[in-house]
């Protein structure tokens, strides 16, 4: 390994040589079209079931649904890469509109099944679904058919559908484009550098507090500069997403999000109800570190502070021989996922101002492959989100042998295998380790992801469920967002951030997801799901990997609840399964207290 030189530029040419002129891209679009026009007629005539021996019917529909969105997820995470590795492409950008027209007109057709789905009769449909062809579809059907009843009429829905790629999605494309395109001028040690937001935010971690707050300000200044274009942009999501849960008859927002995350909402507030339970142990540590700081309240721009005077930048190479060695010893399959990843050059790791600041992983089911985007910039933070992103990557192997409908998972399960990930690599990190204040230092970097899941993803719940409440009286000013984000802010952490963000409405870039709102709770579910399954591990050793797998390869086919049931034997609805994970998590704060206590 010590020879071993790793790309930082991924290879997408593997997946469709030529970029965004790929003579094949354009042939598989083309033959995306060719299929929607296919399932439009399937659809059209597709007639609900009269008789157990109509399951034959329904099956094959399920099966060439599943097939196109497998291809439809290829071509779409293809046009993602070349967004991200370069914002202003304008063929790209055109691809990419193009894709959303033919994903608009898959889910239009998906809504009608549905909705055709939802007038069989309860009692047959029982027997319908008992069918042996079915039983790989049972739970995806019952899903859809649940789907169904809050489905428009046909008209109603296609007018819907296309209004959203031009009049709704659009609005999330321009925001990315929009911060893709921003520069933040920071000056460090006397100089004024251009960066893009990704760089700038990356200076949070800085060894000098004085960039640090240059770097707070500076963004600062520029989200003041913007507000108002992004408040437009977030006023009119949430204004078009209200207005059509309004004509499907539903009044809770957090109804989709539940519905997409397949949890019911007594497990939301149980874990919410955890965590809130147990705060006072983590302003504890805020405030320790504050008092470290020598501030008698943490200043936000310090958060990401390294604790400790390790100033230690970690080259590439290093970086990725750490993940691998760490990785390595959760199991063979990891391991060997892990060192393919790495050399057929899955990773975009570059540290350049002209692409996209969000690090993420797109999956290639048609070859069985992912792309993991990020900017790497040598910290501790850099080598997790490397290793958050490959988790990501491992949950896609896992689902390699499953049908294409069963393999969408939610977005809470989407996040556990990627958490899970961080904490082996981080643990192994703390546990081997024999330096006090290298300890400190990777405790504190451990602590900040769970404040991060227990107060900062908790005030971005807040701010999302008070902003819904207001804008369905009205347009809701930059003024008025800023003081739902302090509110939030100040209620999630117990008033112990000062100089909190006001605009983390504008950089947080989940607010502007127009899939489905509140992506910000699934972080939280899985990280501390996570937390139990990595207990479990450990307890078991590498044969754990096994039975890791089939939990991954079962997260698209079956409730939320009913897969911790399955593989943990927990009940998720209630509070106690929750703080097992806090306990641990209390435990870190405890020890990183003892260590600092003549700091």
């Amino acid at each position: 390994m010590e020879d071993t030189k790793y790309q930082e530029v991924w290879d997408l040419d593997k997946l469709f040589p030529g970029g965004s002129e790929s003579h094949q891209l354009l042939e598989h679009i083309k033959e995306l079209k060719i299929k929607i026009n296919k399932l439009h007629r399937k659809v059209s005539n597709f007639q609900p079931p009269h008789n157990v021996a109509d399951s034959i019917k329904v099956a094959e529909l399920m099966e060439y649904i599943g097939t196109l969105r497998i291809h439809l997820s290829q071509a779409n995470s293809f046009i993602i890469c070349l967004l991200a590795q370069n914002p202003k492409e304008r063929k790209a950008t055109s691809l990419q509109s193009e894709i959303g027209h033919i994903g608009a007109s898959f889910e239009s057709l998906v809504h009608k099944t549905q909705k055709i789905l939802q007038s069989i009769e309860g009692k047959f449909w029982k027997e319908l679904l008992d069918s042996n062809l079915l039983s790989n579809y049972k739970f995806i059907l019952n899903e859809w058919r649940k789907q169904g009843e809050y489905q428009l009429n046909e008209n109603e829905e296609k007018l819907v559908s296309d209004l959203m790629i031009d009049g709704y999605h659009s609005w999330g494309q321009f925001y990315n484009a929009l911060i893709s395109e921003l520069k933040v001028h920071v000056s460090i040690n006397g100089t004024i550098n251009e960066l893009s937001v990704g760089q700038a935010i990356k200076l949070r971690s800085h060894s000098d507090v004085e960039v640090r707050k240059e770097s707070h300000e500076a963004l600062e200044k520029t989200w003041e500069e913007k507000e108002d274009l992004f408040s437009r942009i977030l006023n009119h999501i949430a204004g078009f997403r209200l207005q059509v849960y309004k004509n499907k008859g539903i009044e809770n927002v957090l109804k989709e999000p539940l519905i997409d995350n397949r949890i019911e909402e007594d497990t939301l507030d149980a874990m919410w109800g955890a965590v809130n339970k147990h705060k006072k142990t983590f302003t504890d540590y805020l405030d320790k570190k504050a008092e470290m700081l020598g501030e008698t309240k943490l200043n936000a721009y310090n958060f990401w502070a390294p604790i400790t005077e390790n100033k230690q930048q970690i080259d590439y190479k290093k970086a990725v021989d750490f993940v691998i060695k760490h990785l390595s010893e959760f199991g063979p399959e990891l391991e060997n996922f892990t060192l393919n990843a790495f050399e057929k050059g899955w990773v975009e790791s570059e540290n350049r101002s002209n692409k996209s600041a969000v690090a993420f992983c797109a999956g290639f089911p048609l070859i069985e492959e992912s792309r993991i985007f990020m900017t790497y910039g040598g910290s501790i933070n850099d080598v997790l989100t490397l290793t958050h992103e490959l988790g990501h990557a491992y949950h896609n192997y896992a689902m390699k042998d499953v049908d294409g409908l069963n393999r969408h998972y939610p977005m809470s399960l989407a996040e556990t295998a990627s958490t899970f990930s961080e904490m082996i690599v981080l643990d192994a990190a703390i546990e081997k380790t024999t330096s006090n204040e290298e300890k400190i230092f990777l405790l504190d970097e451990k602590l900040k992801r769970s404040v991060m899941n227990f107060m900062n993803i908790y005030s971005r719940f807040l701010f999302e469920q008070n902003f819904y409440q207001e804008r369905k009286q009205g347009f809701v000013t930059p003024s008025r967002l800023n003081t739902l984000m302090k509110e939030a802010i100040n209620e999630a952490y117990n008033g112990s951030l000062g100089n909190a963000s006001a605009y983390s409405w504008v950089w947080t870039p989940h607010y502007y997801i127009t899939k489905s709102p509140f992506y910000n709770f699934p972080y939280t579910f899985g990280y501390l799901f996570s937390l139990c399954i990595y207990a479990k591990a450990k307890e078991k050793g590498k044969e754990f990997e096994r039975e890791y797998l089939a939990l991954l390869r079962d997260s698209g086919r079956m409730s939320t609840e009913n897969l911790v049931m399955k593989y943990l034997e927990e009940d998720i609805t209630s509070e106690l399964f929750w703080e097992k994970g806090l306990r641990l998590c209390i435990k870190d704060v405890k020890e990183f207290i003892r260590l600092t206590e003549n700091t």
